[in-house]
């Protein structure tokens, strides 16, 4: 037996009680940072997930596309302005939002899977309904005046039978996070937000985040893991989860208390990031509990 093949052998048969664990099990996966950039890591995303769909399991994707938007507002001559991290969205930069998540963006992913050998589809949340939104209400923590964000939404229900009539049709959902409001008007919603809601929905086994940091740090920038609801409460009120990193842990604490197994917080600029979080025990981030 040559070096290779023994060494795919050994890779797969130590796989192989992950593969047989999640068979048949959800997993939902948050695509953005720079994984969505790096034509490197956008290609091996994109083989992870087809070799998951083809061991059995049900990933589904939401992605986001900031940068993407930004660049595409900025062709255009239209200036960005960002409160509390979030985009003012007029309608003017709804339709661009629209144009490029539902349509570039998300149509790049799902030919990216194609490539690969999967099978794809991609949708927006207006497609069978399946986000309902409503306005954000931003409130400023320092004056309490509610500030007007525009198209800028937050998920009031999730309609999984979309999800599920392609999931049993064996194919592999592409989400952008667009809502639709019971006043006809379409929102921008932050995916991590999303994703969690999705799987919330859908009883997902796991709820992946790929983000531009190794996961959840402490003060001395070591990686924090193998943490539960309790702890990550106590991270919040010292002070060591703050700023950028706390709507991406409440995402991941809600999920957790609705009935998801456990989220991920890991790094997307490693190449095959989600395989190895999902075959090994390590993994490459931060995992969160309910109860430890």
């Amino acid at each position: 037996m040559s070096d290779n093949t023994h060494n795919i052998a050994n890779v797969l048969t130590e796989a192989l009680p992950y593969i047989q664990k999640f068979q048949g099990k959800t997993i939902v996966i948050k695509y953005g940072g720079n994984a969505m950039v790096d034509e490197k890591l956008k290609s091996s995303f994109a083989r992870d997930i087809v070799l998951m769909k083809s061991v059995g399991m049900n990933p589904i994707v939401v992605h986001g596309g900031g940068p993407q938007i930004g660049q595409t507002l900025e062709k255009i001559g239209k200036q960005s302005e960002f409160v509390g991290g979030m985009r003012v969205t007029d309608s003017e930069t709804m339709d661009v939002v629209e144009m490029v998540l539902g349509g570039l963006v998300n149509k790049q992913i799902v030919n990216l899977i194609h490539q690969h050998g999967g099978h794809s589809i991609g949708l927006t949340g207006k497609d069978g309904s399946l986000i309902s939104a409503t306005k954000l209400k931003h409130v400023d923590h320092l004056t309490s005046e509610i500030i007007d964000l525009g198209h800028v939404g937050e998920v009031d229900k999730i309609d999984t039978s979309v999800i599920k009539l392609l999931l049993k049709g064996d194919f592999i959902p592409v989400i952008a996070p667009i809502g639709v409001g019971k006043d006809g008007f379409s929102y921008n919603i932050n995916a991590d937000l999303v994703a969690g809601s999705i799987a919330e929905a859908l009883n997902a086994e796991k709820l992946i985040l790929l983000t531009n940091t190794s996961g959840l740090l402490d003060a001395d920038d070591n990686l924090l893991t193998g943490l539960d609801a309790k702890k990550v409460d106590q991270l919040i009120d010292d002070g060591t989860i703050h700023g950028g990193m706390l709507p991406k842990i409440g995402c991941a604490l809600s999920a957790v208390k609705s009935g998801v197994k456990s989220t991920h917080i890991i790094d997307g600029r490693v190449s095959h990031a989600v395989l190895l979080e999902v075959f090994t025990d390590s993994g490459v981030g931060t995992l969160i509990t309910s109860n430890g």
